[in-house]
């Protein structure tokens, strides 16, 4: 979902109502009582945030899911959310949201990654082939980067989105990240 209204830009620049975004995308229409237990944060606070993001059209109820008239479920309303910040040139207030939420999403990026480096060397070794970190300089242009951008966020949907095998493997919960921006070394 292309974000270009600053009022949704606005409801997603909060660590917690991007928690939820997760935890839903990731487990799929839940209750506000199931993303409290999964985020630790109280039913209250849940909702509220739950009724913030369904404002902004990021999530809806699923009433279907309902076994009786008091339970709410909410499901995330579209796939990856991506922005750019030049869709809010001109527009102040929409600048300082875009640049506060490219702020907030890297600090919950590092944050991820961080929390894995500091994780004992028993859980880590029990992850010795897949975690990974890559990174290369590359000479482009601005529609190259933008082209090369595509072919990666497909490459991640396509695992992201999969259908996952009923083989009775387990499977853990994995964060990657990419990002590509204008530097030197």
């Amino acid at each position: 979902m292309s974000i270009t209204d600053s009022r949704v830009l606005a409801a997603m620049a909060h660590p917690v109502r991007r928690r939820l975004l997760d935890l839903l995308k990731l487990h799929g229409p839940c209750t506000a009582s199931t993303l409290a237990q999964l985020s630790g944060e109280a039913v209250g606070n849940v909702s509220h945030h739950l009724r913030t993001l369904g404002a902004a059209g990021l999530i809806e109820e699923a009433p279907e899911l309902a076994r009786d008239r008091r339970e709410r479920w909410w499901r995330r309303t579209a796939g990856p959310l991506c922005w750019s910040s030049t869709d809010f040139a001109g527009d102040a207030a929409g600048e300082a949201i875009a640049r506060a939420l490219a702020s907030l999403d890297l600090e919950r990026q590092t944050g991820h990654v961080r929390r894995w480096a500091d994780q004992p060397e028993e859980l880590q070794a029990q992850w010795s082939r897949g975690p990974f970190s890559t990174e290369n300089w590359l000479r482009v242009t601005d529609d190259e980067l933008a082209e090369y951008a595509a072919e990666l966020i497909a490459v991640m949907a396509k695992w992201a989105d999969r259908d996952i095998p009923d083989d009775g493997r387990e499977r853990a919960t994995v964060f990657t990240f990419a990002r590509g921006v204008p530097a030197r070394p």
